[in-house]
């Protein structure tokens, strides 16, 4: 999990064991992962929520959190690679993975919003998308949106193969 700031590691009290990290511990834990020969890192961000919005803003703007978290650690440890989730719910008000529009959950142009979240991502370094907001359509339009803008070699991990995995265990 990772927060905003620089050197500073907290607890997370509801997951026993498992830490918040500033960019630069994660690039840390980068390397000691690097070290045991883990391949792939997959940090999840906490949004401030005063940067929160119904539409999920931040999580589409280059720079974010995130993004700058995958530049850190490709910078330092570019052999290994980088899952991020494609998600809007560290990003919204509501904590929905979608945007709310007429108290219902719009499909479509949620999807368009994790296309551009995608992209951010991928441009920042991202190895690996891992979409899990369970919207319509995602998947094919996250694929035709990397390949577009010549990302046809970051992947797509299932989230079936994602909540299978070690990735998803800090949530179980």
């Amino acid at each position: 999990f990772v927060m905003d700031g620089h050197d500073r590691r907290e607890p997370v009290e509801s997951m026993p064991g498992v830490e918040r990290l500033t960019p630069d511990q994660v690039v840390e834990v980068a390397k000691e992962a690097a070290d045991l020969g883990i391949p792939v890192i997959a940090p999840f961000p906490q949004i401030d929520p005063a940067l929160k919005t119904p539409d999920g803003a931040e999580a589409v703007k280059p720079g974010n959190l995130i993004c700058r978290t995958i530049e850190a650690v490709k910078a330092a440890v570019p052999g290994i690679g980088v899952l991020c989730d494609a998600a809007l719910d560290p990003f919204t008000s509501h904590g929905h993975d979608g945007v709310i529009i007429d108290d219902y959950v719009a499909n479509d142009e949620s999807v368009d919003i994790l296309v551009r979240q995608s992209l951010i991502q991928a441009e920042a370094g991202c190895d690996i998308i891992a979409p899990s907001d369970m919207m319509d359509g995602r998947v094919g339009a996250i694929r035709d949106g990397l390949d577009a803008a010549g990302f046809d070699d970051v992947r797509i991990m299932s989230y079936a193969a994602k909540y299978a995995s070690g990735f998803y265990a800090p949530f179980r």
